[in-house]
């Protein structure tokens, strides 16, 4: 009795868990991770898409998120148990399912062919390329029908129906013709996908989007390597029951999810990007816009204001600001400034935007002043603010650097002020001359 008590013991303690134990133990829940992954990337791209319906990238995008969303729902046990209940049919949930992933394989190549010859540019052999894709997936799946009817399945399989009928007549002819369909799509899509990797001149969050492709792929190849090779060990009166369910799941799981990061990344990435643009551009007209709110007025605020519709209309109010104040804005000071922009040791691009700025400081403060141009030395009439208009985005980074607008301002003045000086002098000059010339005595005050 001594004797049992350690095999008792060690009967008693707890097992190491493996890999293929902790797929086997977590298997009904194992597959909603990928579902709800796969959910929420369809709900960050669905604004997208109903947003550019016309789009028929977009709108392709969507229906293949659907179908591998639609794939681990109808996978998982509990969803099998369910679907052969309410049927009355068992295993019916066999074919349902191979449908839904090899309409996804069929898809998947579609949008590869599609995304990258475009849809203004296909070919005669593109179209027959996407033809013979959905006549030959198309027929694939009414096959697998076709095979589920002829096929003995009596008895109900909620995890391993691959492995167990894989010597039932038809039954076994269905499970090689989904496996086989779906190995020759991921092996085009995969060579595909990583000859457009290659391609020169491409964005890269394109080129990153079709590396997660690429590899989710791959992944796919070894999650049909591994149910063939399950199926043929039964074949060789093997049991490598294993592979299919506890190898495969993990594969098949991860697999989607770079897949879904491959197609969303290059749309989402372009969008956020595009969003970032936006907002920035919206932060640098901010010292602008707060130049022309100091006149008054402003532009109300707005809860939930799409950034795009903030842009606009910051971009709008600044503009008439600006139209508001081309009647104290002085061209000769522009000129000056830009001038001394130069001088400074600025580029002509920076020096131009320097100069604007100045311009609009001082038409702004002349505006405070109540003090209109006179008119002498620029011209009579509102001055041209055409440039100020067109090069809001500059004017406003240039008054982001105060000292540098300061530095062009006070040398601007001296400018002026040294040019007002000399006008003076020389006008005191000429007034002199006039008056000796139409003086008819002598400096001495005696008739000569």
């Amino acid at each position: 009795m001594n004797d049992l008590a350690p095999v008792a013991a060690r009967l008693t303690e707890p097992q190491a868990l493996t890999p293929a134990g902790f797929v086997n133990d977590f298997y009904p829940s194992f597959w909603w991770i990928p579902a709800g992954i796969l959910a929420a990337a369809l709900a960050i791209k669905l604004p997208s898409i109903i947003r550019l319906w016309t789009d028929p990238l977009l709108r392709a995008v969507g229906g293949l998120l659907v179908l591998a969303l639609s794939v681990f729902v109808f996978v998982a046990p509990s969803t099998i148990r369910w679907v052969n209940q309410v049927t009355g049919v068992p295993n019916i949930s066999g074919p349902w399912v191979y449908s839904l992933l090899t309409a996804f394989c069929g898809s998947c190549l579609l949008l590869i062919i599609t995304w990258r010859d475009g849809l203004s540019d296909r070919s005669p052999r593109t179209r027959a390329a996407m033809r013979w894709v959905l006549g030959t997936y198309a027929a694939v799946i009414a096959a697998l029908w076709i095979m589920f009817a002829l096929a003995e399945m009596p008895e109900e399989r909620l995890r391993d129906l691959d492995t167990h009928y894989a010597n039932t007549p038809y039954a076994r002819e269905m499970i090689v013709l989904y496996l086989l369909a779906h190995t020759v799509a991921t092996l085009i899509t995969n060579a595909l996908i990583w000859n457009w990797v290659r391609t020169d001149g491409l964005d890269s969050l394109l080129r990153w989007g079709l590396k997660f492709l690429g590899v989710g792929y791959a992944l796919q190849l070894a999650f049909d390597a591994a149910k063939l090779s399950a199926v043929g060990g039964r074949w060789a009166g093997r049991d490598l029951d294993w592979l299919s369910t506890a190898v495969a799941p993990p594969l098949a799981c991860l697999s989607a999810i770079l897949i879904a990061v491959g197609f969303i990344l290059p749309h989402t990435g372009q969008y956020l990007h595009d969003r970032r643009q936006v907002r920035d551009a919206v932060r640098e007209l901010r010292p602008l816009y707060r130049l022309m709110k100091a006149g008054g007025g402003g532009v109300p605020r707005v809860l939930r204001t799409p950034p795009e519709l903030r842009l606009i209309r910051r971009e709008t109010f600044i503009r008439d600001g600006l139209l508001a104040l081309s009647r104290f804005v002085d061209a000769d000071l522009r000129a000056r400034s830009y001038e001394a922009a130069l001088a400074l040791g600025h580029p002509p691009d920076r020096a131009k935007a320097l100069a604007a700025a100045v311009t609009v400081l001082d038409a702004a403060d002349a505006r405070s002043q109540g003090r209109e141009r006179d008119g002498a030395g620029s011209g009579s009439g509102e001055a041209d603010t055409t440039d100020l208009l067109r090069d809001i985005g500059a004017v406003s980074r240039a008054l982001r650097c105060p000292d540098e607008v300061r530095a062009v301002r006070e040398r601007a003045a001296a400018a002026g002020a040294a040019t007002a000086a000399a006008v003076a002098t020389a006008a005191a000059a000429t007034s002199a001359d006039g008056e000796r010339a139409g003086d008819p005595v002598g400096h001495g005050g005696t008739e000569r």
